[in-house]
């Protein structure tokens, strides 16, 4: 344990985000992500949901500010009628964060699925939500 970092943050995660360079990627996955067959490299949450870990994430990681949109969703499937709820949630947590540029984009499911496979990390929560996936793009640390 440190100061000032949340304990939902594990020393694994914490490496992982230190690693993380300018334009990676971060995916946080719901329980029905295929997170083991998609992943380069791995981290379990389990037992966490993510908008807790969002939130914690968000304390240290800073959203590029060079792209259109540093979030991504994964769209609802067409024809699907769930109304992912979630999402707004994601929205409050990330406005709460000052100099974030908060642009949220939906993308494809499959097409989701391709871009995480190509993500620096996915973290698996326990998250029971559907549609609850998120990618974070990483953008540049200023110190000042």
């Amino acid at each position: 344990m440190l100061n000032g970092i949340p304990s939902i943050i594990s020393p694994e995660l914490l490496k992982i985000l230190m690693e993380m360079g300018h334009g990676d990627e971060l995916v946080i996955a719901d329980g029905n992500f295929p997170a083991v067959s998609i992943a380069q490299r791995l981290v379990r949450s389990d037992g966490n949901r993510v908008p807790e870990l969002l939130e914690a994430v968000l304390r240290f990681f800073p959203l590029d500010p060079y792209v259109e949109a540093p979030v991504t969703l994964m769209q609802v499937v067409p024809g699907d009628t769930y109304k992912p709820t979630i999402w707004n949630t994601y929205k409050e947590i990330i406005q709460k964060f000052p100099n974030k540029n908060s642009a949220i984009e939906n993308v494809e499911r499959f097409a989701f699925y391709e871009r995480a496979k190509k993500a620096f990390a996915v973290v698996a929560t326990s998250e029971t939500s559907l549609y609850a996936n998120i990618i974070l793009k990483k953008g540049v640390v200023i110190e000042g």
